[in-house]
Formats: structure tokens, sequence, C-alpha cells
């Protein structure tokens, strides 16, 4: 039932923003008040573990990524960057806006992931530094381009009016930053 109310909630956000009610949310479920309230005490509940799921499941894709080790290390760079939330609904702009206003702490958890919970991958550019797979930079630059264009996907109404899926763009973004521009025979 947990499962079924954060799944309800997740539609509540996509149709509505943040700007719903639990009455929205049990109507949308068909199911009772008292019985959502059975499970999660308020909307900030169900949003937090909604938040932590995500970041669970996210961690776990990139650990799963790191482990496999039929994976050179230039596909594990590009797997982690391309890992992409459960509910990325939560990770819109528009959402996120209105999540810093209604919710600063919880905007602040999900901020502080989408900015500063990169070491994985920072350990992973670091590794292909040294091995000479990677150019030779200040990785605390590369780490902001990289973070900074990944992140440019929170832009989702974008991608939409421009048919491209957020999948199809994350992969775009990553294959430019790992491989420029100019195509390998044109360098």
């Amino acid at each position: 039932m947990k499962d079924r109310i954060m799944k309800g909630f997740i539609e509540e956000i996509r149709d509505k923003g943040m700007k719903f009610s639990m009455d929205d949310l049990a109507r949308r479920l068909g199911i009772s008040k008292r019985t959502l309230y059975e499970h999660f005490s308020s909307k900030v509940e169900i949003l937090e573990a909604i938040i932590e799921q995500t970041f669970a499941e996210g961690d776990e894709k990139a650990q799963q990524i790191i482990e496999d080790d039929s994976l050179s290390l230039i596909d594990k760079i590009k797997g982690v960057m391309m890992v992409l939330p459960t509910h990325y609904e939560l990770y819109d702009l528009r959402v996120l806006e209105q999540m810093k206003r209604y919710y600063p702490e919880q905007w602040a958890m999900v901020d502080s992931s989408l900015s500063d919970d990169w070491q994985t991958l920072r350990v992973l550019i670091e590794q292909g530094i040294r091995e000479g797979q990677i150019v030779n930079m200040n990785v605390t630059l590369l780490m902001k381009l990289i973070i900074d264009a990944v992140n440019s996907t929170l832009d989702q109404r974008f991608y939409m009016q421009n048919q491209i899926t957020v999948s199809q763009a994350l992969s775009a973004i990553v294959d430019v930053l790992l491989f420029g521009l100019v195509p390998v025979d044109k360098r």
C-alpha cells in the first residue's frame, strides 16, 4: 500500500505540481484519508519517503555499475553519469521551485544531492585522469561542468517541447561531455 500511495503522490505531482491535498491523493487512489494516514502521517512524510527511496535506488544503480567488471572505466563513468532517479518527476525545475517554497527542508535534501553528492563519479574521473583515459584537467572544474550539464535535464519542459525524453537528453549530454562534438575522423 505504501508503494501505491507513493506512486499516486508522484502522479499528483505530475498533474498538479506540489499543490495538492491529501484529499486529492486519497481520491486518486480510491481510498479514504484514514487509510492514507494509517501509512503516512503527512504529505511531508510521503515526500521524504520518495526522496529517500530515490537516493537509495540511485546509489544502488551506481554501485552496480562500479562493481560490473565487464565494463571499461569509460563505460562506468558514462553509466554513473546516466543514472536517472526512479521518480524523475520530482527532478523538474517547476516542481523543485514549488518544493523550495513549500517544503524547504525536503528541497534542501534534493538540492544537496543535485549539487554535492557526486563523489562516486569524482573518484572514477580521477582514476581516468591517472590512467590517461580522461584529459588531465582541474577535476573541480570538470565536475562542475558535468553536474551543470546533467542537471540541465531538470528543465523537462524544454525537452518535452522538443520531443526529447530525459533519457535521450542525458545520453546525448554524456556523449558530448565524454567524446566532444568533433567526430574522431575529423580531429
